[in-house]
């Protein structure tokens, strides 16, 4: 080897050290940044603080999802036990709304998924299959075949993001499910420059008419409007779904506007979502839009 060729190795052995010294020292702070941002999409880390914030909520005419969010090393039994209060919480008094669970957490535990389905068909309170990864589809139906043994008051997620989800639309109407629309935290690897918003419409197409009730969940006014005029013309129940912590304005304003229905998921527990701590581990720029949105959800507090 020529001492041009050691020195060039050398140069290209010290950035590679030099890069990942500087991800070890990012990874810490990354933790400690979206810890922070993170709160400002959960209500709190008690059940208590759901149950004020759904209060609030109601006193305004909304409904309310209640949804964990569990910290990675939390039992499976203990997430199910939290499910189940949170039930509780919503069959009290003129609460209404429904509790969205995360079987991937539960470890698709089907003695668990029943637990919960007993406690929705004794409380009259729905529970709803949140979406995760497409790897975790089919798994997440085969949970919720298990829940319909015990109760009718079901839902699931479908993310416009994916291919399969139109042949899921078919699947949710026919076993009779409540169906929330979004577009999606993951792309189909099959298809990763599917057009969210254009699948999002085709879905509203294919459950209009069809499906038991639809949630349009999304904070894009436009396609909240046009996915809205679509079930309706076609004589589908179906509501506004918003993020706690998100902006909300223009789209309360279009709910009220259009007399729809408005239901708010409210998270608890560890607030990761709606950005994962791996995202902002790849992508350090997140950083200054998630503050953004920190920044905008905190002013909509203020002004009530």
């Amino acid at each position: 080897m020529t001492p041009h060729n050691r020195r060039g190795r050398r140069s290209a052995e010290s950035s590679i050290v030099q890069t990942l010294s500087l991800r070890s020292a990012f990874r810490p702070a990354a933790h400690r940044l979206a810890n922070i941002l993170s709160k400002a999409y959960v209500a709190g880390p008690e059940l208590r603080d759901a149950v004020a914030a759904m209060d609030r909520f109601g006193r305004l005419g909304y409904a309310t999802t209640l949804g964990y969010f569990n910290a990675d090393d939390e039992l499976p039994s203990r997430i199910a036990e939290l499910d189940r209060a949170a039930l509780e919480a919503l069959s009290e008094g003129p609460r209404r709304g429904y509790v969205s669970i995360k079987v991937p957490a539960l470890q698709f535990d089907a003695a668990l998924v029943d637990q919960i389905a007993l406690a929705s068909r004794r409380t009259g309170v729905g529970i709803h299959f949140d979406s995760h990864g497409i790897e975790a589809a089919d798994a997440t139906f085969k949970s919720i075949a298990v829940a319909l043994r015990q109760t009718q008051r079901v839902g699931c997620t479908l993310p416009a993001r994916w291919q399969r989800s139109q042949d899921d639309a078919k699947r949710a109407t026919e076993l009779g499910l409540r169906v929330r629309i979004v577009k999606g935290q993951w792309a189909d690897p099959a298809a990763p420059d599917l057009d969210p918003r254009a699948n999002y419409l085709q879905l509203v197409d294919r459950l209009a008419g069809r499906a038991r009730t639809v949630a349009v969940a999304t904070h894009d006014p436009v396609l909240a409007r046009e996915a809205l005029r679509r079930l309706r013309a076609a004589g589908t129940p179906c509501e506004l779904e918003l993020l706690f912590g998100l902006p909300m304005r223009p789209c309360l304003a279009l709910a009220k506007e259009e007399r729809i229905p408005v239901c708010i998921y409210v998270p608890f527990g560890q607030g990761w979502m709606p950005y994962a701590l791996s995202q902002l581990r790849k992508k350090p720029g997140m950083a200054l839009w998630m503050m953004k949105d920190l920044a905008a959800a905190a002013a909509l507090r203020v002004r009530g």
